[in-house]
């Protein structure tokens, strides 16, 4: 199982003195290219770096609340969780990173993504990216289920947007502290819906499925 998140605008500011080094990032071989490129046509600071996942801090990492989960669920999210990130392309949370602003340049990227991701979704893909970053890689539809949030008024689904973030945070908490992790749509649909009311979306054409949750 891949669980694929977005990064966040909300950022802790690193404190300690380590400094980037590309070479010691996840994919290295596929995108320091592309990550040394961006880092000078933005001059980002990188003399101050701290993991990841302490550097991202917004609504969706607070519903995730990384550092109070177990060793074991801690070790699954070092090899589930892949961030994608405007500045870095694709990330693990032991990534160490700089603090940073940027929109992601989707033409920048789809490149070498594609490249450092093949075959990666070959396994299931719990997609939780925001709609900026899902065109960047597209993995297979058929392994792939995005969540969406909504809640219902007067009988109707309707979209929730911020907070969205904070629910698809508690989900992949959720599916890290289980004990086993699910290898098909429907696993992950049956194992989600004990804890939360959703509807399994099957892919039509060239989309995905989706596990609809109503919060």
């Amino acid at each position: 199982m891949l669980i694929l998140l977005p990064p966040s605008e909300g950022k802790h500011l690193p404190t300690t003195s380590k400094k980037l080094n590309l070479g010691t990032l996840s994919f290295a071989d596929q995108l320091t290219e592309a990550r040394s490129s961006t880092l000078k046509e933005l001059k980002i600071d990188i003399s101050h770096c701290e993991e990841a996942i302490s550097v991202y801090s917004g609504v969706l990492y607070q519903g995730l609340v990384y550092e109070t989960l177990n060793s074991a669920a801690r070790k699954r999210a070092e090899k589930a969780i892949l961030i994608i990130s405007a500045v870095f392309g694709a990330l693990k949370i032991k990534d160490v990173i700089p603090f940073y602003k940027a929109k992601i340049v989707p033409s920048h990227w789809k490149g070498p993504l594609a490249e450092a991701l093949d075959g990666l979704d070959e396994q299931l893909i719990v997609d939780m990216r925001s709609s900026t970053y899902l065109s960047v890689w597209t993995p297979n539809p058929l392994n792939t289920v995005g969540i969406r949030i909504f809640t219902k008024v007067d009988g109707e689904k309707k979209v929730i947007t911020h907070m969205s973030k904070k629910y698809r945070g508690e989900i992949a908490r959720y599916l890290l502290e289980q004990k086993s992790e699910p290898t098909t749509p429907v696993e992950l649909y049956k194992l989600i819906a004990v804890n939360f009311k959703c509807t399994l979306i099957k892919p039509v054409g060239k989309k995905s499925w989706f596990i609809d949750v109503i919060v």
